[in-house]
């Protein structure tokens, strides 16, 4: 029982390092300041103003999550 504990911690431990070292990639509209999710219908429908930035970018840009994705 105890080796399947530290199996799933280790294995945790290894996803949320991974993990935070991505970054992650948004559909940052700079007229609006609002970003979605690329897989969002108001990213899909931006062709005008908008750019794929780190999600970090955006809000320092002062961007907006959107309300249909939540960015």
């Amino acid at each position: 029982m105890k080796k399947i504990l530290a199996a799933i911690f280790l294995f945790f431990m290894l996803f949320s390092t991974s993990s935070a070292t991505l970054a992650e990639i948004v559909v940052f509209n700079w007229k609006t300041l609002k970003y979605h999710k690329p897989s969002c219908q108001w990213a899909k429908k931006c062709t005008q103003n908008c750019t794929k930035v780190d999600k970090k970018e955006a809000i320092k840009q002062g961007g907006k999550p959107c309300k249909v994705c939540g960015g």
